[in-house]
């Protein structure tokens, strides 16, 4: 069987290649006895003018002897030499060559001396080549592997001895596998053997590398690649890089990490949302699991108590498994850290702790063995804590925890949980103080709207009020419920423009003033006039004394006034939505009322209009956040609130519910105010009215008919004062009037006794000298009756009083 024949072809970089090189024949005495083709265009002497000729005279300029010589003399010692001899041209050129001598025995045992030579340029370069891959295998930092095409280890410079922890001659033969975990070593060949097989090179892939002599230990390695072939194109297998980039990785880790603490952490003005944002950015990437623990004014907004003995509470848990270790206390636990606790020293100290072994930790023999045993059950073995502090203040703590990942915390770790830290803790103090400045502002809020809806007889009442989530800042809204005389109510809803302690104060200030108007008892239409002329004047006022504040933008409102004598509405409106009328028989409509101009611009007329509002009717008046809480589209939000008023024989709380549920979302960027009311009619024998002429006998013809009235009703105690109420105001009309007058008896849970006349002039009270034979008549009326007043009407105006009947008469609608 004959033997195969194994052939490689020459490379074209070798300049001792046969096709490349020089080749010459010396024989025992220095003569020449073979010259070859590429010695003569080398050299330039042809074969007939070299051989039989001695080397040392066709070759030698007479200079160079000394160095020729000590190279024939090293190479004879030897058996052979290489380097590079200087030797003369034909021209007498002096040329540079470099020259491989090797000592050859013919038979006789005479000794030839076998010369390769090439220009000594392209030796040089070779020479350099070579010492550059021994450099790669001997002195390289970079570790280096040459690789079978079944990827069998061939050659391992120093480097990757070192990393794998065997010597270099130790590895070839063997795989990757044999010193890396097999997750890694299936990382590392899938990457080989598409370099194998594309040709494509692997370059600076970075990976993790766990080495089986040290498993626990996470590295991670840049792996370059390339193919290897010969001249002829045939695969010898393939060299692999490796640099171990574990220290540039982490580096690189943790300013990726820092970039996404600055993205993820304070990105809402809520404490315990910046803590949960800090606890996610530590875990997994630091940390195992981290704690976040507030002291307990940091979590109400308020200055934090600097007693490090002081309560804190546990904000934030974030771990790597779905369950926390059994040593974390829950979220909302309230504890107080003992003085030997790490957390106990950094609050106190206003110092990190770094414990890298817990077991050894000063704080860990101070643990009762229950404790202990609960730390150590889940592997809990490495620990930071860090103080979260602010402008001085300190808020609370951070503590790391490490029981899956093997490696303990390291210094820097810790520099990187105190960036963590530093971050979270101005954004936790700016959510504080912000905390504290919304809590002002919600309580100056509260204060400044109706605690609860009061009740009056003209119309049953519920509301719905709802205020912006924490971040929108408080609102504007408001809404009122206000009696007026002849047993009208007047119902009112605003929104002033803007947000904040700022849109709160003036609020209030538009809610007193309606306040004040509706004491005057004034139209809607003139209501809406003077507020408007208010907001003119505060903002000018505001501009003129600190330009740089917020200014009165402006402001909505909605008034109406509703008399259940008559069953009629009036409203007004300034740049407010309309109300929502449910009739009894559940039919939704939005009365087309004249919108007027918002508070605030100034010389517009507002507009008031009226109807007639069957007993039973609903009138739900909101604010523009209603419709605009889910931001849909309007028509879509009014199909919803149709949807939400039509049963109006459910009571009025149900009913807000039900709007609440339909439109409001969980978190409402404005505040929403709804004012629900169910009107009532007063019966007509509740009611008497007379017209009476301008005639001196007036008086007595009214004390007559009201004392008749009474005894009709059963209120015979009550006509000695009566006559004497209805006497005076009688008198009055006639005294400043030139019309007829009249008088009105209305009977509720009090008797309310109306003088109307055509004059406008307004009443008032004086106190009458004892010599005065008049004066006295509106001083008795304010000492006989509970309250009494002026409305002014289109056609002149109406004086009232107010007695309260006894207990046991009837209310209104009632027979």
């Amino acid at each position: 069987m004959d033997t195969p024949v194994t052939t490689f072809s020459e490379s074209p970089d070798d300049p001792f290649a046969v096709r490349r090189s020089a080749s010459a024949v010396l024989d025992d005495t220095g003569r020449v006895v073979g010259w070859s083709e590429r010695a003569e265009a080398l050299l330039g002497y042809s074969p007939e003018e070299v051989l039989g000729r001695a080397a040392r005279d066709l070759l030698l300029d007479p200079r160079d002897e000394d160095v020729v010589m000590a190279a024939v003399a090293a190479g004879v010692s030897a058996g052979g030499w290489f380097g590079v001899i200087p030797v003369r041209d034909r021209d007498g050129a002096r040329v540079e060559v470099g020259c491989r001598a090797r000592a050859v025995v013919r038979p006789g045992s005479r000794v030839e001396w076998f010369l390769v030579s090439a220009p000594a340029e392209q030796v040089i370069q070779w020479e350099t080549d070579r010492s550059v891959l021994d450099g790669m295998f001997r002195r390289s930092p970079i570790g280096l592997a040459v690789l079978a095409p079944d990827l069998s280890l061939l050659r391992v410079n120093r480097a990757i001895a070192r990393f794998g922890g065997l010597p270099a001659e130790h590895y070839r033969g063997m795989r990757t596998g044999d010193f890396v975990v097999d997750r890694d070593t299936a990382l590392v060949e899938s990457g080989l053997r598409r370099v194998l097989a594309t040709g494509e090179p692997l370059i600076f892939t970075e990976q993790p590398c766990h080495l089986r002599h040290d498993p626990h230990t996470e590295r991670f390695v840049s792996v370059s690649a390339f193919r290897m072939q010969d001249a002829s194109g045939s695969i010898l297998g393939v060299t692999e890089l490796v640099e171990d980039v574990t220290d540039r990785y982490r580096a690189r880790r943790r300013l990726a990490l820092l970039n996404e603490a600055g993205a993820r952490i304070g990105t809402t003005l809520d404490v315990e949302a910046t803590a949960r944002e800090l606890a996610e950015v530590a875990v997994p990437d630091l940390a195992d699991c981290a704690s976040v623990d507030l002291l307990e004014p940091v979590t109400r907004g308020e200055e934090p108590d600097h007693e490090p003995s002081a309560a804190v509470r546990r904000t934030a848990v974030r771990s790597v498994s779905p369950e926390t270790p059994p040593v974390m206390f829950p979220v909302g636990h309230t504890l107080h850290f003992p003085p030997e606790a790490p957390q106990a020293r950094c609050l106190a100290e206003r110092r990190p702790v770094l414990e890298p072994v817990l077991e050894f930790s000063p704080a860990w023999s101070t643990l009762d063995p229950a404790k202990a045993e609960r730390v150590r059950e889940p592997g809990v073995h490495s620990l930071i804590v860090v103080p979260l502090v602010a402008r001085g203040l300190v808020l609370g703590v951070v503590s790391l925890w490490r029981w899956r990942r093997p490696e303990p915390f390291e210094e820097d770790d810790l520099t990187l949980a105190e960036e963590f830290a530093a971050r979270a803790a101005v954004s936790i103090d700016n959510a504080r103080r912000y905390t504290q400045q919304q809590h002002a502002a919600v309580a100056l809020q509260r204060s400044l709207l109706p605690r609860e809806v009061p009740e009056h007889h003209a119309v049953e009442t519920a509301r719905l009020y709802r205020p912006a989530d924490t971040t929108s800042g408080v609102g504007g809204d408001w809404f009122d419920v206000l009696p007026l005389s002849g047993l009208r109510v007047a119902l009112v809803v605003g929104d002033v423009v803007g947000r904040g302690i700022h849109a709160a104060a003036t609020m209030g200030r538009l809610r007193t003033a309606v306040h004040t108007l509706a004491h005057l008892d004034l139209p809607p239409d003139e209501v809406l006039s003077h507020l408007d002329d208010l907001v003119d004047r505060l903002a000018a006022e505001q501009e003129a004394s600190d330009e740089n504040s917020p200014q009165i933008v402006g402001a909505t409102c909605l008034y109406a006034v509703y008399d259940p004598v008559h069953g009629r509405c009036a409203l007004a409106r300034a740049g407010h939505p309309p109300p929502a009328v449910v009739t009894p028989d559940g039919r939704v409509d939005f009365p087309d009322l004249p919108a007027g101009p918002p508070l605030g611009l100034g010389g517009l007329p507002f507009e008031a209009t009226e109807w007639d509002l069957p007993e039973g009717s609903l009138l739900i008046l909101y604010t523009d956040g209603l419709l605009a809480a889910w931001r849909r589209d309007l028509d879509e939000g009014l199909a919803l609130f149709r949807a939400a008023l039509s049963d109006p024989a459910r009571s009025l709380d149900d009913t807000c519910k039900a709007v609440e549920d339909a439109l409001l979302p969980e978190s409402p960027r404005d505040d929403i105010a709804l004012l629900a009311a169910r009107t009532r009619r007063l019966a007509e024998h509740q009611v008497a009215t007379w017209e009476l002429p301008a005639e001196p006998t007036a008086a007595a013809e009214a004390r007559k008919l009201a004392a008749a009235q009474l005894h009709d009703w059963g209120l015979e105690e009550m006509a000695l004062t009566t006559e004497l109420i209805v006497s005076e105001l009688i008198t009055n009309a006639y005294r400043y009037s030139s019309g007829p007058a009249t008088l009105r008896l209305i009977r509720d849970h009090h008797l309310i006794c109306e003088v109307s006349d055509t004059s406008s002039t307004s009443p008032h009270l004086r106190h009458a000298a004892t010599t005065d034979e008049g004066g006295r008549g509106l001083f008795l009326i304010a000492q006989l009756t509970t309250r009494w007043g002026t409305r002014y009407v289109r056609n002149g105006k109406t004086i009232w009083a107010e007695q309260p009947v006894e207990s046991g008469a009837t209310g209104v609608g009632s027979a």
